[in-house]
């Protein structure tokens, strides 16, 4: 056996730590299954992406954006027609 040994923030490690252990597992259980996924797919085993979280906040930001800069239309049939008259 051999050991690793890993610098994490804490916030993270005790985000992780409470996610694993509501899944039935520890921090070292995830890294080994994480390392020996590594070692099967012969990459990460994962894509990597943002968290749902960040997305939701850039939504949010986009919605309040438009709320705030953007048109209003009283119908579909009317924003369509809007949308069609500026594609001509």
């Amino acid at each position: 056996m051999s050991t690793l040994s890993i610098r994490i923030e804490e916030k993270t490690k005790k985000e992780a730590s409470e996610t694993l252990a509501a899944l039935g597992l520890d921090l070292s259980s995830a890294v080994k299954m994480f390392l020996n996924q590594v070692v099967i797919e012969q990459g990460i085993p994962f894509k990597p992406s943002r968290t749902p979280r960040q997305i939701r906040e850039e939504w949010d930001r986009e919605a309040a954006y438009a709320l705030k800069h953007g048109k209003r239309y009283s119908s579909a049939s009317e924003m369509f027609e809007d949308i069609l008259k500026e594609n001509k």
